[in-house]
């Protein structure tokens, strides 16, 4: 018994690990600074500066760029200290729609699969002869959180969550100690906390860490400064296959109410060949249960 019910708490995780982490109920905190240290004095780096500009051209340019993804990967989730291994297959149009299924180590038993495009977000668990229909805005409400496409598509493949390019939300830096170029900014979409007395909108912060020659994201720290709940991704192992230059591990840490962690080691990632995206829900399976927090 138990361990369907961890079943269950690995799909939703896989499904909504972008913004997972909004969604959990903390206390209030004093938000965490970021702090790095730019001056010239260790003199361990000689990065040239960049402006935010440059440094944003950059990221965008050396992105991992594709129509259609295909990849394999094997998967690690902690929570609160209790480990699971997964097998997972991601196949995805860009800023379309993303397929994703979800087995047990060996690829035997199929746990889970979604269907998640940019509005909406079908679930299907065997497990659990169970199945969820719905969309970014009830899942939202539900979670009290603001979970979109573009971040769960980012987050996987190590580029950048879209964000604000005004002069006044980027901030670069230069972590001259491991001489790193460090680029600070908005995401473009706000985190809308829903309440019974009115809608407030709170700011998400995303500072991306880059190699200081290939300008690839190696680390993307999120943090919700409402309630210092915090997303950090690593992005590791880089490796040129087919034109496909890309992170291979990717370290996903979560720190809310639960410590979440998750490893991924894509296996296997291929881009431009168009797959089959689409997920039936079998007639005899039946809704899965949410009940919303009371406001």
């Amino acid at each position: 018994m138990n361990r369907r019910r961890n079943f269950k708490s690995i799909v939703l995780l896989i499904s909504l690990t972008g913004l997972l982490f909004f969604s959990c109920k903390t206390k209030k905190h004093t938000p965490a600074v970021i702090e790095t240290q730019i001056g010239d004095t260790l003199d361990k780096c000689r990065l040239q500066f960049k402006t935010a500009k440059n440094l944003s051209r950059h990221i965008k340019d050396n992105e991992l760029k594709f129509d259609w993804i295909n990849a394999k990967a094997d998967v690690e989730v902690d929570i609160d200290g209790e480990d699971n291994k997964l097998d997972i297959i991601v196949r995805g149009r860009k800023d379309s729609a993303m397929w994703v299924s979800i087995k047990a180590v060996g690829g035997l038993i199929d746990i889970a699969k979604l269907l998640i495009t940019r509005d909406s977000v079908k679930m299907v668990v065997y497990v659990k002869k169970q199945y969820f229909k719905g969309d970014f805005n009830y899942i939202n409400e539900i979670l009290n959180a603001d979970l979109d496409f573009d971040m769960i598509q980012a987050a996987l493949f190590g580029n950048s969550a879209d964000f604000y390019e005004d002069d006044n939300k980027l901030n670069p830096v230069i972590d001259r100690e491991k001489c790193h170029y460090l680029l600070s900014t908005e995401r473009k979409r706000k985190l809308r906390r829903i309440t019974a007395r009115q809608d407030s909108l709170k700011r998400s912060l995303q500072t991306m860490t880059l190699m200081n020659e290939t300008f690839k994201i190696i680390n993307n720290h999120f943090i919700d400064v409402s309630t210092n709940r915090t997303f950090n991704a690593q992005y590791d192992n880089f490796l040129a296959k087919d034109s496909v230059f890309a992170p291979h591990d990717v370290n996903i840490e979560i720190k809310a109410e639960k410590k979440i962690t998750l490893k991924i080691n894509y296996v296997r990632i291929d881009i431009n060949q168009p797959q089959k995206i689409s997920l039936s829900i079998p007639k005899n399976y039946d809704p899965i249960p949410i009940k919303k927090d009371k406001p």
